[in-house]
């Protein structure tokens, strides 16, 4: 089946597969611009709730399990429990040998190849989740280097236990349920970090230990896109960078600023200059909702030198004023939608 026939089967699953709402949505309106590769986004009907979702791969919906080349705005953590069949993230084949934890980044390239009986359970999330821990980010970074490992039987029963807990903690929606979701995603991170050594992930298919054919796919990202998407995104996570140009970061990778947009758009699904802006709406955030800091001085820290131009700068990406921001995460303020924000489901509630 060609990629474009995937796409097309994928769209139609969407829309017929019944009660699942599918949290993955295409880009809006701009799938086009997005190139080749789909640009998905996670959609609900209340995405002012919580910058994250967990749940199966049914519950998920039916592009949890996409069949065709595509990529997401935000983090995706999988821990595969059965099935068969082969997952390809940036032309990388991976046969399925349950169990399986999975590290999924912010415009990788994946899809799921042949697969039956897939089971087992997604975590979903953008940035803006990880406020509480932000180290956890560079974590990530890191986990998404060696996406694939597989855990032992200890660290499968812990895992199991874990999911269960933060499936538990999402649809009770307790007091101060939050802050435990972040927590226990902050720990499966960590536990993610001391797991097992390159040599206990699956083969790539067509290397050693597999039967595959090791072919690429044309819809994917080329090596050298995804080389210096990784690299900017490296330049972009280093302190005191975000007051930087797109020129700036292009001089030190030695290419044009026409050559650098074009290789990050295809190897992220964004440009350079919208990934610093959302680097930059990131950490002022977690400035103003962790910190005492002056809105001046939040502005200074992320790279604008007129706090005016700064607040106009966070209303339009967030909808709010730094002040009404760091309102609202004191608890003082009301429940405000970020439309800056990927959106993400709330668990369905039954009737």
């Amino acid at each position: 089946m060609t990629a474009g026939a995937r796409r097309t089967a994928a769209r139609r699953a969407g829309r017929q597969a019944g009660p699942a709402p599918d949290v993955f949505a295409p880009r809006g309106g701009n799938d086009q611009a997005d190139g080749p590769v789909p640009l998905h986004r996670l959609d609900v009907p209340a995405p002012h709730l919580l910058p994250f979702a967990i749940g199966s791969f049914d519950t998920i919906g039916p592009l949890s399990r996409a069949g065709f080349p595509h990529r997401h705005s935000f983090h995706e953590i999988v821990y595969v429990t059965g099935g068969t069949g082969t997952h390809v993230l940036d032309e990388d084949r991976r046969p399925l040998c349950p169990p399986h934890l999975c590290f999924i980044t912010p415009g990788q390239v994946h899809y799921w190849d042949g697969v039956h009986g897939l089971r087992g359970w997604v975590v979903l999330f953008t940035d803006d989740f990880l406020l509480a821990h932000p180290g956890d980010r560079d974590a990530l970074a890191r986990l998404g280097e060696r996406p694939w490992l597989r855990p032992g039987p200890d660290d499968a029963a812990r895992l199991s236990g874990l999911v269960g807990e933060m499936l538990r903690e999402y649809g009770e929606r307790a007091p101060s349920f939050t802050s435990v979701l972040q927590a226990q995603l902050h720990i499966l991170i960590a536990r993610a970090l001391r797991m097992s050594a390159p040599h206990d992930a699956p083969g790539p298919a067509g290397g050693p230990g597999s039967g595959g054919t090791g072919t690429g796919r044309a819809d994917f990202v080329s090596g050298r896109s995804a080389l210096v998407a990784r690299e900017f995104t490296r330049l972009l996570a280093q302190p005191g960078s975000l007051g930087r140009s797109v020129r700036s970061y292009a001089d030190e990778l030695g290419v044009s600023v026409g050559h650098l947009t074009e290789l990050v758009k295809r190897g992220t699904g964004r440009t350079p200059g919208r990934l610093i802006r959302h680097a930059q709406t990131v950490e002022a955030k977690r400035l103003l909702s962790g910190s005492d800091l002056t809105v001046t001085q939040v502005a200074r820290r992320v790279g604008f030198g007129d706090p005016a131009y700064f607040c106009r700068f966070f209303r339009r990406e967030t909808g709010l004023s730094p002040g009404d921001f760091r309102r609202a995460a004191d608890g003082t303020g009301g429940i405000h939608h970020d439309p800056g924000a990927e959106s993400i489901a709330a668990p369905r509630r039954p009737e």
